[in-house]
């Protein structure tokens, strides 16, 4: 499936779609997430944080002009990815398939809860939040409304980043949620 799509994609977008989803990954990938935030370190929990960042991405590339190609382009390289991943799992190959057009199913239907929680303010994100990223259970103290305020607060920052910015930044999320404590202080 890779193969086709570089044959119809330039390379350049290819190059800087894989640099913005190797990104994304190197974030959600960040212990602050697991350790401090309480999300489950597991297939599902990593999945959960490779969606928001992926998501956070998508949302700056869709308002920019002509970036539709680079966002369809950010999002055929995370299920390249995911599709590798299950692979490497031991999932054979009549499963993979299945289950990537599952991922892919959920991935949007977090967009739109993702935006529409990040659109509604309040508690609405929070508790889309729980119900995705902890599976329905409230972690302990202000953990939702922590990953929620960095979800807010990266989303602001991409906005105001150029494309070129946003294609040139190493960290364009800024810093994970570390410290929960001084945060809820």
């Amino acid at each position: 499936m890779r193969a086709l799509r570089s044959i119809f994609r330039p390379a350049a977008t290819s190059r800087r779609a894989e640099a913005l989803y190797g990104r994304a990954v190197g974030q959600a990938r960040d212990p602050g997430f697991y350790a401090a935030l309480g999300v489950p370190d597991s297939v599902d929990g990593r999945f959960e944080m490779i969606s928001l960042h992926v998501w956070l991405l998508l949302r700056r590339l869709k308002s920019g002009p002509g970036a539709g190609a680079l966002a369809q382009a950010v999002f055929d390289a995370m299920f390249d990815d995911m599709d590798r991943g299950l692979r490497e799992m031991g999932a054979g190959d009549l499963g993979v398939g299945r289950r990537i057009k599952a991922m892919a199913t959920a991935f949007y239907g977090r967009i739109a809860a993702y935006d529409r929680g990040l659109a509604a303010g309040g508690e609405v994100l929070e508790d889309t939040l729980i119900r995705n990223v902890w599976r329905g259970e409230a972690p302990e103290g202000a953990r939702p409304a922590v990953l929620a305020a960095y979800l807010r607060r990266v989303d602001a920052h991409l906005r105001d980043l150029t494309p070129a910015a946003l294609l040139e930044a190493e960290a364009p999320f800024g810093p994970a949620p570390a410290d929960v404590e001084a945060q809820e202080a």
